[in-house]
């Protein structure tokens, strides 16, 4: 079907359009049919037609024909047989030293005019076939390039490209936004009016092509600053090096930062206040007790350092009885699994610095939690440092042999399980244990890291929306468990002591050390 395209196309650029369009119509087997009816009539005209009037050339024709179907071999073979057919109907006497000089003259007439007809259809088949990919090439770019071209201006991100000198060449209508020019175009205008930062980098760079991101401060066409976060690119033409920008506005986002940062500031710092308010408190019992007995003996009445000493508690116990305001409730619904492993994306990197194996096992379909989304991932990320300094303290030379000499593999395993009230979350690694179990949960513990604030602190957030931190002790290693109330249980009113620690024995004991174990080390 291919050829007969061809041999079309062939006819309709010739001189004799319409007898040739007759003789090329059809497949390979009518064109054959032609060629050999062709044949047939040329043999035998010159057969009985009489004298010297040699008609072997007409053979050319069933030659021209024969090519456009034939291969090379094929071709070869028709020559011969045109050769043969000539030479048995000429007039001529044939005589060797003759005939075959002119035989092969005309076997190469026959071949190199099939051969010719052949390259001619071949090349040509090939111009059609290259024409063709070349209008699919041309359909797919136009279609590529139309929905690059939607999907730019559609974009809620500003997409431009600028020149060598910072000139912005295309920008789509949300760049037109985020810089506020309105009905304005951008084109023409220097990129370093709206992104100076930006500007200073294209016109810097004069190397190798750059993809990377920052964030910089972005001004508006009517002087408005705003925090940019932007992603560029920058590629070589022929008119010069080009640069691509993609271009956000994380103004919201610094904001959300900002206000979530104060509210963990003021609520650590409400939490951090009252433990020290509780221990002013209890040392201010004990030195108000003292002073009351010396006031009782009367040996020091009248002394005024002794009444000093006594306004001196006073304003103590005003200050730490004072009562700090509660700040905002904060507790929502959390997607616990989504937050689960938005916990595994901040902290496996540094765990796997440390080859401490991170596994998450949650529960399919777990409910939704009532908690203070940003205050639960602050008590997720103080359990796993804690985790992971007790594992990496016991690979420094603590760490526990099992039997056989095998060593305890660092592993930190979070289990979420469906309870019968909410959602228990356990964290429990292999590290080398608690000492003092009934110290957990107290602040300022000496043997802590820093101020032994973080357990404290960690219980007092759950407690804040309703929730418990508590330790199971393990045979190799520790647990704690976070246990956090269904959103779909309307959560009671938030514990209003979070200073007082409760009963410390209901931390949990560890058993009794094996003989020639390590003591474990405390944690924070």
């Amino acid at each position: 079907m291919k050829a007969s395209k061809v041999r079309e196309g062939l006819s309709r650029n010739s001189s004799d359009g319409a007898m040739l369009s007759f003789f090329l119509q059809g497949g390979r087997r009518a064109t054959l049919l032609r060629a050999a009816a062709m044949t047939l009539v040329i043999a035998l005209a010159d057969w009985r037609i009489e004298g010297n009037i040699p008609l072997g050339f007409l053979y050319l024709f069933p030659t021209l024909l024969a090519g456009t179907v034939l291969t090379r071999l094929q071709i070869g073979f028709s020559a011969l047989l045109f050769t043969v057919l000539t030479e048995a109907f000429d007039s001529y006497e044939w005589l060797a030293p003759a005939a075959f000089p002119r035989d092969i003259l005309i076997f190469t007439a026959f071949f190199c005019t099939g051969q010719f007809v052949y390259e001619i259809v071949r090349s040509r088949h090939n111009s059609m076939q290259h024409s063709v990919e070349l209008e699919r090439e041309a359909l797919a770019r136009g279609e590529a390039e139309e929905q690059l071209a939607v999907l730019i201006e559609s974009s809620p991100a500003a997409v431009f490209t600028t020149d060598a000198r910072g000139t912005i060449l295309l920008a789509n209508q949300a760049a037109h936004r985020l810089f506020g020019v309105g009905s304005d175009s951008l084109r023409g205008r220097s990129v370093q009016d709206f992104l100076p930062s930006l500007g200073r980098v294209v016109a810097g760079e004069k190397r190798a092509p750059i993809r990377t991101a920052m964030q910089c401060r972005g001004r508006r066409l009517n002087g408005e600053v705003f925090l940019a976060d932007v992603w560029f690119s920058t590629y070589s033409t022929r008119a010069g090096s080009r640069l691509a920008a993609m271009v956000t506005d994380g103004s919201e986002d610094l904001r959300n930062r900002e206000e979530l940062s104060l509210h963990q500031l003021l609520a650590g710092s409400r939490i951090l206040v009252g433990a020290v308010s509780h221990e002013i408190r209890n040392v201010c019992g004990a030195i108000a007790m003292a002073h009351a007995n010396l006031a009782r003996r009367g040996e020091l009445a009248g002394n005024k350092d002794f009444e000093a000493l006594g306004n001196l508690i006073l304003a103590l116990e005003k200050i730490a009885s004072m009562d700090l305001r509660e700040v905002a409730d904060q507790s929502s619904s959390v997607d616990l699994p989504a937050l689960l492993e938005e916990l595994r994306i901040v902290v496996e990197s540094s765990l796997g610095e440390q080859d401490i194996v991170l596994k998450l096992d949650v529960e399919p379909g777990l409910p939704p939690v009532w908690a203070d989304r940003q205050s639960l991932l602050q008590v997720f990320l103080n359990l796993t440092k804690n985790s992971e300094r007790a594992m990496t303290e016991s690979a420094d030379g603590t760490l526990t042999e099992r039997a056989y000499g095998a060593v305890t593999e660092r592993c930190l395993t979070l289990t979420a399980r469906r309870e019968a009230q909410g959602v228990s979350v356990r964290f429990r690694d292999t590290g080398c244990g608690v000492a003092h179990p009934e110290r957990l949960f107290r602040p300022f513990q000496q043997q802590a890291q820093a101020t032994g604030l973080g357990l404290y602190l960690s219980r007092a957030f759950m407690r804040s929306f309703r929730g418990e931190l508590r330790f199971e002790p393990e045979a190799d290693g520790s647990s704690f468990i976070v246990e956090l109330s269904a959103a779909t249980v309307t959560p009671a009113a938030p514990l209003k002591d979070n200073h007082a620690p409760s009963n410390p024995d209901s931390a949990g004991r560890r058993s009794q050390p094996v003989p020639g174990e390590p003591e474990p080390v405390a944690r924070g």
